[in-house]
Protein backbone atom coordinates (compact mmCIF):
# COMPACT_ATOMS: atom_id res chain seq x y z
CA UNK A 1 0.00 0.00 0.00
CA UNK A 2 1.42 3.58 -0.64
CA UNK A 3 0.72 6.50 1.22
CA UNK A 4 0.66 9.97 -0.16
CA UNK A 5 -0.43 13.61 1.66
CA UNK A 6 0.31 15.75 -1.33
CA UNK A 7 -2.48 16.34 -4.22
CA UNK A 8 -0.12 16.23 -6.98
CA UNK A 9 0.93 12.99 -5.65
CA UNK A 10 -2.49 11.43 -5.57
CA UNK A 11 -3.16 12.79 -8.58
CA UNK A 12 -0.59 11.08 -10.58
CA UNK A 13 -1.28 8.14 -9.37
CA UNK A 14 -4.67 8.04 -10.21
CA UNK A 15 -3.44 9.17 -13.70
CA UNK A 16 -1.28 6.55 -14.66
CA UNK A 17 -4.33 3.95 -13.57
CA UNK A 18 -7.00 5.74 -15.45
CA UNK A 19 -4.02 5.59 -18.25
CA UNK A 20 -4.22 1.40 -17.94
CA UNK A 21 -7.79 1.55 -17.95
CA UNK A 22 -8.31 0.26 -14.65
CA UNK A 23 -11.73 0.96 -12.06
CA UNK A 24 -11.60 2.80 -8.87
CA UNK A 25 -13.20 3.08 -5.91
CA UNK A 26 -12.65 5.98 -3.15
CA UNK A 27 -13.47 5.18 0.41
CA UNK A 28 -13.28 8.64 2.07
CA UNK A 29 -12.78 8.57 6.17
CA UNK A 30 -11.88 10.68 8.96
CA UNK A 31 -9.94 7.64 10.54
CA UNK A 32 -9.79 5.66 13.86
CA UNK A 33 -11.10 2.89 11.51
CA UNK A 34 -12.71 -0.13 12.97
CA UNK A 35 -14.31 -3.02 11.09
CA UNK A 36 -17.29 -1.05 10.18
CA UNK A 37 -14.69 0.95 8.17
CA UNK A 38 -12.80 -1.75 6.53
CA UNK A 39 -16.18 -3.13 5.20
CA UNK A 40 -16.65 -0.57 2.93
CA UNK A 41 -12.84 -1.19 2.34
CA UNK A 42 -13.34 -4.73 1.39
CA UNK A 43 -16.93 -3.84 -0.63
CA UNK A 44 -14.68 -1.29 -2.54
CA UNK A 45 -12.09 -4.29 -3.37
CA UNK A 46 -15.02 -6.40 -4.73
CA UNK A 47 -16.36 -3.42 -7.29
CA UNK A 48 -12.95 -2.03 -8.69
CA UNK A 49 -9.26 -2.85 -9.81
CA UNK A 50 -7.85 -0.08 -7.33
CA UNK A 51 -8.86 1.33 -4.20
CA UNK A 52 -8.07 4.78 -2.03
CA UNK A 53 -8.79 5.44 1.36
CA UNK A 54 -8.69 9.49 2.31
CA UNK A 55 -8.01 9.73 6.27
CA UNK A 56 -8.83 13.62 7.19
CA UNK A 57 -10.57 15.33 9.68
CA UNK A 58 -12.64 17.88 8.20
CA UNK A 59 -12.84 20.82 10.55
CA UNK A 60 -15.50 22.28 8.24
CA UNK A 61 -17.74 20.24 9.84
CA UNK A 62 -17.24 20.26 13.29
CA UNK A 63 -19.34 23.07 15.20
CA UNK A 64 -17.65 22.33 18.00
CA UNK A 65 -13.91 22.52 18.48
CA UNK A 66 -13.31 20.46 21.41
CA UNK A 67 -15.33 17.83 19.71
CA UNK A 68 -12.47 18.29 16.84
CA UNK A 69 -9.63 18.50 19.15
CA UNK A 70 -10.66 15.71 20.62
CA UNK A 71 -11.54 13.58 18.12
CA UNK A 72 -8.97 10.05 18.03
CA UNK A 73 -6.38 10.24 15.31
CA UNK A 74 -4.72 6.77 14.93
CA UNK A 75 -2.72 7.53 11.74
CA UNK A 76 -0.24 4.12 12.28
CA UNK A 77 -2.76 1.92 13.30
CA UNK A 78 -5.69 2.84 10.62
CA UNK A 79 -2.79 2.39 7.97
CA UNK A 80 -2.15 -1.36 9.45
CA UNK A 81 -5.58 -2.27 8.78
CA UNK A 82 -5.95 -0.49 5.84
CA UNK A 83 -2.88 -2.41 4.14
CA UNK A 84 -4.23 -6.02 5.68
CA UNK A 85 -7.77 -5.48 3.81
CA UNK A 86 -6.09 -4.76 0.53
CA UNK A 87 -6.47 -0.74 0.05
CA UNK A 88 -3.96 0.13 -2.35
CA UNK A 89 -3.65 4.12 -2.00
CA UNK A 90 -3.92 6.00 1.26
CA UNK A 91 -4.53 9.59 0.96
CA UNK A 92 -3.66 12.01 4.43
CA UNK A 93 -4.23 15.66 3.34
CA UNK A 94 -3.13 18.07 5.94
CA UNK A 95 -5.80 21.02 6.35
CA UNK A 96 -3.48 23.55 4.89
CA UNK A 97 -3.43 21.46 1.91
CA UNK A 98 -7.70 20.91 1.63
CA UNK A 99 -8.26 24.56 2.86
CA UNK A 100 -5.01 26.38 1.43
CA UNK A 101 -7.03 29.96 1.75
CA UNK A 102 -8.40 28.95 4.95
CA UNK A 103 -12.04 27.95 5.93
CA UNK A 104 -13.48 31.24 6.18
CA UNK A 105 -12.48 32.04 2.28
CA UNK A 106 -13.64 28.48 1.18
CA UNK A 107 -16.07 27.75 -1.06
CA UNK A 108 -18.84 26.85 -0.15
CA UNK A 109 -21.11 23.34 -1.13
CA UNK A 110 -24.61 23.80 0.75
CA UNK A 111 -27.09 20.89 -0.91
CA UNK A 112 -30.89 21.88 -0.30
CA UNK A 113 -33.47 20.92 2.26
CA UNK A 114 -30.91 18.66 4.66
CA UNK A 115 -30.41 21.79 7.37
CA UNK A 116 -33.79 21.42 8.55
CA UNK A 117 -34.34 18.26 9.82
CA UNK A 118 -32.98 15.29 11.66
CA UNK A 119 -28.71 16.33 12.07
CA UNK A 120 -28.66 19.07 10.46
CA UNK A 121 -31.19 20.90 12.40
CA UNK A 122 -29.01 19.80 15.76
CA UNK A 123 -25.39 20.58 14.12
CA UNK A 124 -25.60 23.85 12.53
CA UNK A 125 -23.34 23.88 9.46
CA UNK A 126 -22.22 20.33 9.22
CA UNK A 127 -23.74 19.28 6.36
CA UNK A 128 -22.08 21.95 4.61
CA UNK A 129 -18.63 21.14 5.63
CA UNK A 130 -19.24 17.35 4.83
CA UNK A 131 -21.02 18.43 1.30
CA UNK A 132 -17.62 20.76 0.62
CA UNK A 133 -15.04 18.21 1.50
CA UNK A 134 -16.76 15.47 -0.10
CA UNK A 135 -17.06 17.34 -3.63
CA UNK A 136 -13.02 18.31 -3.02
CA UNK A 137 -11.92 14.81 -2.49
CA UNK A 138 -14.14 13.40 -5.49
CA UNK A 139 -12.20 15.91 -7.57
CA UNK A 140 -8.80 15.59 -6.20
CA UNK A 141 -9.52 11.45 -6.28
CA UNK A 142 -11.38 11.12 -9.93
CA UNK A 143 -12.32 7.45 -8.83
CA UNK A 144 -15.37 5.67 -10.49
CA UNK A 145 -16.76 4.82 -7.36
CA UNK A 146 -17.52 6.04 -3.80
CA UNK A 147 -18.38 3.63 -1.27
CA UNK A 148 -20.53 5.18 2.09
CA UNK A 149 -21.53 3.45 5.33
CA UNK A 150 -25.68 3.72 5.72
CA UNK A 151 -25.34 4.38 9.36
CA UNK A 152 -24.92 8.10 8.26
CA UNK A 153 -28.44 8.12 5.84
CA UNK A 154 -28.38 11.63 5.62
CA UNK A 155 -25.09 12.10 5.05
CA UNK A 156 -25.57 9.27 2.34
CA UNK A 157 -28.67 10.61 0.67
CA UNK A 158 -26.92 14.12 0.68
CA UNK A 159 -24.21 12.68 -1.20
CA UNK A 160 -26.27 10.99 -3.61
CA UNK A 161 -28.32 14.55 -3.88
CA UNK A 162 -25.20 16.36 -4.56
CA UNK A 163 -23.72 13.84 -7.13
CA UNK A 164 -26.65 13.70 -9.09
CA UNK A 165 -27.74 17.65 -9.17
CA UNK A 166 -23.83 18.88 -10.06
CA UNK A 167 -23.66 16.21 -12.82
CA UNK A 168 -20.57 14.27 -11.48
CA UNK A 169 -19.45 10.89 -12.60
CA UNK A 170 -18.96 9.14 -9.85
CA UNK A 171 -21.18 6.33 -8.47
CA UNK A 172 -22.20 6.22 -4.87
CA UNK A 173 -22.51 2.93 -3.12
CA UNK A 174 -23.93 2.81 0.03
CA UNK A 175 -23.12 -0.52 2.24
CA UNK A 176 -25.09 -2.12 5.73
CA UNK A 177 -24.66 -0.59 8.83
CA UNK A 178 -21.96 -2.89 10.30
CA UNK A 179 -22.92 -3.95 13.89
CA UNK A 180 -21.47 -5.30 17.23
CA UNK A 181 -23.37 -8.61 18.54
CA UNK A 182 -25.05 -6.30 21.13
CA UNK A 183 -26.66 -4.63 17.42
CA UNK A 184 -25.11 -1.03 18.28
CA UNK A 185 -23.86 0.13 15.26
CA UNK A 186 -19.93 0.52 15.14
CA UNK A 187 -18.77 4.03 14.74
CA UNK A 188 -15.94 5.48 16.45
CA UNK A 189 -17.50 7.58 18.74
CA UNK A 190 -18.18 4.40 20.85
CA UNK A 191 -15.03 4.68 22.46
CA UNK A 192 -16.29 7.34 24.49
CA UNK A 193 -18.45 4.79 26.39
CA UNK A 194 -17.58 2.83 29.45
CA UNK A 195 -18.30 -0.85 29.84
CA UNK A 196 -21.92 -0.39 31.08
CA UNK A 197 -22.44 2.37 28.90
CA UNK A 198 -21.98 0.17 25.85
CA UNK A 199 -24.83 -2.30 27.02
CA UNK A 200 -26.84 0.22 27.55
CA UNK A 201 -26.44 1.90 24.13
CA UNK A 202 -27.43 -1.63 22.86
CA UNK A 203 -30.99 -0.14 23.50
CA UNK A 204 -30.62 2.49 20.64
CA UNK A 205 -30.89 -0.27 18.06
CA UNK A 206 -33.35 -2.64 20.04
CA UNK A 207 -35.87 0.59 20.26
CA UNK A 208 -35.76 0.97 16.50
CA UNK A 209 -36.02 -2.51 16.03
CA UNK A 210 -39.45 -2.36 18.37
CA UNK A 211 -40.87 0.84 16.27
CA UNK A 212 -40.23 -0.78 12.93
CA UNK A 213 -42.09 -4.13 14.09
CA UNK A 214 -45.00 -1.94 15.47
CA UNK A 215 -45.05 -0.15 12.11
CA UNK A 216 -45.02 -3.67 10.22
CA UNK A 217 -47.91 -4.68 11.97
CA UNK A 218 -50.17 -2.20 11.09
CA UNK A 219 -49.33 0.71 13.55
CA UNK A 220 -50.21 4.63 11.63
CA UNK A 221 -50.11 6.84 13.92
CA UNK A 222 -46.28 7.72 13.46
CA UNK A 223 -46.08 10.62 15.48
CA UNK A 224 -47.72 8.90 18.60
CA UNK A 225 -44.49 6.24 17.67
CA UNK A 226 -41.91 8.52 17.87
CA UNK A 227 -42.65 10.13 20.92
CA UNK A 228 -43.49 6.51 22.41
CA UNK A 229 -39.55 5.54 21.36
CA UNK A 230 -38.62 9.20 22.43
CA UNK A 231 -39.78 8.39 26.21
CA UNK A 232 -38.26 4.74 25.87
CA UNK A 233 -34.93 6.03 25.47
CA UNK A 234 -35.23 8.22 28.11
CA UNK A 235 -36.13 6.15 30.48
CA UNK A 236 -32.93 3.92 29.71
CA UNK A 237 -30.25 6.95 29.77
CA UNK A 238 -30.29 8.31 26.79
CA UNK A 239 -30.75 11.92 25.95
CA UNK A 240 -32.90 11.89 22.48
CA UNK A 241 -31.97 14.60 20.13
CA UNK A 242 -35.10 12.62 17.64
CA UNK A 243 -36.64 9.79 16.71
CA UNK A 244 -38.40 10.43 13.09
CA UNK A 245 -39.91 7.94 11.00
CA UNK A 246 -38.77 9.71 7.35
CA UNK A 247 -39.63 9.11 3.75
CA UNK A 248 -36.51 6.76 2.14
CA UNK A 249 -35.86 8.31 -0.96
CA UNK A 250 -35.86 11.68 0.17
CA UNK A 251 -35.88 12.04 4.05
CA UNK A 252 -39.47 13.77 4.11
CA UNK A 253 -41.89 13.19 6.70
CA UNK A 254 -43.43 9.99 6.16
CA UNK A 255 -47.38 9.66 5.06
CA UNK A 256 -49.14 6.21 5.97
CA UNK A 257 -49.13 6.07 1.74
CA UNK A 258 -44.97 5.53 2.09
CA UNK A 259 -44.15 2.35 1.79
CA UNK A 260 -40.41 2.61 1.85
CA UNK A 261 -39.42 3.99 5.41
CA UNK A 262 -36.20 4.84 6.79
CA UNK A 263 -36.54 5.33 11.02
CA UNK A 264 -33.95 7.32 12.28
CA UNK A 265 -32.15 8.20 16.01
CA UNK A 266 -29.66 10.29 17.32
CA UNK A 267 -29.40 10.46 21.22
CA UNK A 268 -27.08 11.65 23.99
CA UNK A 269 -25.03 8.59 26.13
CA UNK A 270 -22.33 9.51 28.63
CA UNK A 271 -19.84 11.50 26.50
CA UNK A 272 -20.61 9.90 22.85
CA UNK A 273 -23.70 11.77 20.39
CA UNK A 274 -25.15 8.37 19.24
CA UNK A 275 -26.69 7.90 15.48
CA UNK A 276 -28.64 4.82 13.86
CA UNK A 277 -31.24 3.93 11.19
CA UNK A 278 -33.13 0.88 9.61
CA UNK A 279 -35.14 0.48 6.72
CA UNK A 280 -38.94 -0.30 7.33
CA UNK A 281 -40.34 -1.79 3.93
CA UNK A 282 -44.18 -2.12 3.77
CA UNK A 283 -44.42 -3.66 -0.12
Amino acid sequence: MKTVSSIADLRQQVKEWKQAGLCIAFVPTMGNLHQGHLSLVKKARELADKVIVSIFVNPLQFNNKADLSSYPRTLDKDSEQLHSVGCDLLFTPTADAMYPNGMENQTIVTVPNMDDKLCGRHRAGHFDGVATVVIKLFNMAQADIAVFGEKDYQQLLLIKTMVNDLNLPIDIVGVETYREASGLAMSSRNQYLTESQQNQAAGLYQTLLSLKQKIEQGEQNFLELQQQAMTILTELGFTPDYVDIRCASDLKQAKVSDKQLRILVAAGLGKARLIDNIACNLD
